[in-house]
């Protein structure tokens, strides 16, 4: 490869990366988002997150595992840590620390 060829694919993966982001800012600055879609896109985070964090935690080598998962048990802690303290860096430091205290045993 050469440097040519690589500034090429650096530039152009910049280029389809940057559109999807620049353009719905350069359509919504001057419009104003209907109410409706404004409700339905608070959702997206929560859906997106939910989606990852299930595959992450259910879902090992393609299979579903639910018996003898400890990520499960990393997962309500961090629930309840998360439920409680409403601190995010708490929750995290919680589900590090408790699936690498679990892996352990």
């Amino acid at each position: 490869m050469t440097k040519m060829y690589l500034l090429l694919l650096i530039f152009s993966l910049f280029i389809v990366a940057y559109i999807p982001r620049v353009f719905p800012m350069l359509y919504f600055t001057h419009r104003k988002v209907p109410a409706w879609f404004g409700e339905w896109m608070k959702y997206i985070p929560v859906a997106l997150f939910a989606s990852l964090a299930f595959k992450d935690v259910f879902i090992t080598h393609e299979h579903l595992d639910i018996a003898w998962n400890i990520k499960i048990v990393a997962m309500l802690l961090v629930i309840g840590v998360a439920y409680k303290t409403r601190s995010m860096a708490l929750s995290v430091l919680t589900g590090l620390t408790s699936v690498f205290l679990l892996s352990m045993i």
